[in-house]
């Protein structure tokens, strides 16, 4: 058996602990195709296989699953250790990976980030958008941004930004020849463009008065799954949209669009950081999460 440097080792670990080549490679930054081509001569140099490619990913040989299981531990001591020396530093240092749906990404996340890395010039953020629910830590991310409801309870969470509100809109086209809507279960005589989930489902619109809380399972003849394309339909006259309050606000404002059943569309608490409970965060995270607890303070009087 030849000898293995930390580096090869640190390649396993890597692919052992996502189980796939694409989103190991991400995480070192080298092509999926640069990563196999390195396994196969770590495998190579043990003389021994370690992962067996199938077409549905990487599964762990007995040797593979061994092999993990003893090194993983020693690799996350290291990792503490030089996380530890970021204490001797006069500004928080690392790279901050995010993952988030859109929508988030533009109302809340991208404005806060660009405040963070004035303040912290030694701190790289990648924000990687997915509107699928994903599982941030073993898809090697340090934090994730999601409405409320979205985030895992054993996650922890704090507010990023402030509240959330919906708001029912059309272009005045639409109007021309259909009464507007009164209550939400008029939606059922309209046109709606439908918000399909990454994961195959349909959302439903939430409502709210008076205690009445309703969700309508839309219909329409389009649906998309983007917001921001949403909102180009809705103006293009294809129908009801359902929209954050601050994509659509300067088109209300300037009567390219007319907005109904204001006063079902109840406030939401909105987006929430979340990152795992863990006791020692990366100084990188560490920082962001307490820059987002003062960047949404209010001001004091």
């Amino acid at each position: 058996m030849k000898r293995v440097r930390s580096t090869d080792l640190a390649i396993f670990l890597a692919i052992a602990h996502h189980r796939s080549f694409r989103k190991a490679s991400v995480e070192l930054g080298v092509t999926a195709s640069a990563l196999s081509h390195a396994l196969r001569a770590i495998e190579e140099r043990l003389e021994v296989r370690l992962v067996n490619r199938t077409t549905r990913g990487v599964a762990l040989t007995e040797a593979g699953e061994r092999l993990f299981d003893r090194i993983r531990p020693a690799f996350l001591d290291i990792d503490a250790a030089l996380e530890d020396l970021n204490s001797f530093r006069g500004q928080p240092y690392g790279k901050l990976r995010i993952n988030a749906a859109r929508a988030s990404t533009k109302l809340v996340l991208l404005p806060i980030v660009s405040r963070f890395l004035k303040a912290y010039p030694s701190v790289e953020v990648e924000i990687v958008i997915d509107d699928a629910l994903v599982d941030t830590v073993s898809s090697g991310f340090d934090a994730g941004v999601r409405f409320g409801e979205s985030v895992a309870a054993d996650m922890i969470a704090v507010r990023i930004g402030p509240r959330h509100r919906f708001a029912v809109v059309a272009a005045p086209s639409y109007f021309e020849n259909r009464a507007k809507p009164v209550t939400p279960r008029d939606l059922r005589d309209h046109e709606c463009i439908r918000y399909r989930f990454a994961g195959g489902a349909f959302y439903r619109w939430e409502f709210e008065r008076g205690g009445i809380e309703l969700e309508i399972e839309v219909a329409g003849p389009l649906t998309l799954g983007d917001q921001d394309i949403i909102l180009d339909a809705v103006l293009h006259g294809c129908g009801l949209g359902y929209l954050f309050e601050e994509q659509v606000q300067s088109a209300v404002a300037d009567g390219r669009l007319i907005r109904v059943l204001e006063d079902w569309c109840p406030f939401y608490p909105g987006f929430f950081l979340y990152y795992p409970s863990r006791r020692q965060l990366p100084t990188a995270l560490r920082a962001f999460v307490d820059f987002v607890k003062v960047d949404r303070a209010p001001p004091q009087v």
